[in-house]
């Protein structure tokens, strides 16, 4: 294992990582302790009201948003290896482009939705005027291009500066309404100003940091022109866009779901112990968004990306064991800080733990598909997937309630794992064959994107 640290790449991972994992660790602290306070600070129906309204608008801007920031990475990585700034550009210009689109779309049907079905989500019509008022965020919610950018220029030190500030944000509203008895509106508008302020400072940093690369100009949205100079690009970003509709299932549908069948309650009971697990999936994301612009860079024909997935994915797990067992032994104790009402929240997070270990072993296999031109495998694990677990979320929160969610979010969990972890071995014994897209342009040869 010493001679792992060796290895310059993965070494550039982990600093990544580091940074983001410095301030994301503050950030999730603080979230934590902004959702005590609003714990305290509300019954738990109006606490689970602003969960539901948070997912909904979380879950209507997954539903429709692209992954702008992978398609970036993807053809804007190998490009800038080769001194080549017209293809960045134009993959800036056409994430943009698509993150306005997507945005918009995604508030319309989102307002459009809600007074009828809202209901069926647990937000009753009482509520209605201010959920439709949070829809308001999805554009900058939707938004990928920033982040993107930043990772492109290796400038992951700002992401990490500007990813404290929505959660410091959020705490201090919530301390301050929990304290003066300011109510459900002022929590909400806590929330709401907190994410707002947080995706304005991303774009803040991204326009400075494209200034001093006078790269301006790629702040120009286009649907037509730019992605006209990128091969397969639309391919590309409409596979992405159908993965990360499904993926939205896994946490803020999951959550409406769960709302919707048991009460605004135990939404807010699934809500804290998913959101205390992400918390401690962490590292795992943190290594995600360091391992992805590096593998980019690299020859995905070569041993290198896969050996460094192999490493990574490893370390994570080890972290990933470390983590349930800190879940196990000191669950019960933390939950408490809530309160004595979500006291059921400390054994949900109990039984949804092993997926931790599961998803964090696992989280190089998505990057390392869609570096080897796999996106269609991608997609097929994930409709397999969430397919079932969405028909065996319903089963079982029916047959035995809240935990019965939490036991289908693991089995959901390992099965989309191993639908990914298949055509990732297939692809590394097939390694020889992949060509990267910008390569493949400069020689004049089809790109293996959508394969």
């Amino acid at each position: 294992m010493k001679s792992w640290f060796k290895d310059g790449v993965l070494r550039a991972v982990l600093r990544n990582a580091g940074y983001l994992g410095s301030t994301k660790l503050i950030g999730a602290v603080l979230g934590l302790g902004a959702l005590i306070c609003a714990g305290r600070g509300m019954t738990t129906a109006e606490f689970g009201t602003l969960m539901l309204i948070h997912t909904y608008a979380l879950g209507a801007g997954a539903l429709t948003k692209f992954q702008s920031w992978q398609m970036i990475l993807r053809y804007g990585a190998p490009a800038l290896q080769r001194g080549d700034w017209k293809l960045p550009e134009a993959a800036i210009r056409f994430g943009f482009g698509l993150d306005i689109a997507s945005g918009t779309i995604g508030m319309t049907l989102a307002m459009i939705v809600l007074p009828f079905f809202g209901h069926w989500f647990g937000i009753t019509q009482n509520h209605t005027l201010i959920a439709l008022a949070y829809c308001t965020l999805i554009p900058t919610m939707s938004c990928a291009t920033p982040t993107g950018v930043l990772r492109l220029m290796d400038r992951f030190d700002l992401i990490a500066g500007q990813q404290i500030v929505t959660p410091l944000l959020r705490a201090v509203g919530a301390v301050v309404s929990w304290a003066f008895s300011l109510g459900f509106p002022f929590f909400v508008l806590s929330w709401y100003i907190a994410d707002i302020m947080g995706d304005m400072i991303l774009w803040v940093l991204t326009a400075q940091e494209l200034r001093q690369h006078k790269m301006l100009k790629a702040l120009r949205p286009s649907l037509i022109e730019a992605p006209a100079k990128l091969p397969g690009v639309w391919n590309f970003v409409w596979l992405t866009n159908l993965n990360t509709t499904l993926d939205a299932c896994w946490s803020p549908v999951g959550n409406l779901i769960v709302g919707g069948m048991l009460g605004p309650s135990a939404a807010g009971l699934y809500k804290i112990s998913s959101t205390l697990l992400d918390s401690a999936v962490k590292p795992a994301r943190m290594l995600e968004k360091g391992f992805y612009p590096e593998i980019m860079r690299l020859d995905p024909s070569s041993r290198q990306p896969w050996q460094l997935a192999l490493r990574t994915g490893l370390l994570s797990g080890a972290i990933g064991l470390g983590v349930v067992l800190v879940i196990l032994i000191g669950g019960q104790p933390f939950i408490g800080l809530f309160g004595p009402r979500y006291a059921a929240a400390a054994t949900l997070m109990a039984i949804m733990s092993p997926a931790l270990v599961i998803s964090m072993t696992g989280f190089p296999l998505e990057s390392l598909l869609y570096m080897a031109g796999r996106l269609k495998a991608v997609l097929i694990a994930q409709v397999i997937s969430v397919t079932l677990y969405m028909g065996t979320l319903v089963i079982m929160a029916q047959t035995f309630g809240l935990y019965g969610a939490g036991i289908a979010y693991v089995a959901g969990t390992f099965l989309l794992t191993l639908l990914s972890l298949i055509p990732t071995i297939l692809s590394y014994v097939r390694r020889q064959h992949i060509v990267s897209p910008t390569i493949a342009t400069a020689k004049g040869v089809p790109s293996s994107s959508g394969n």
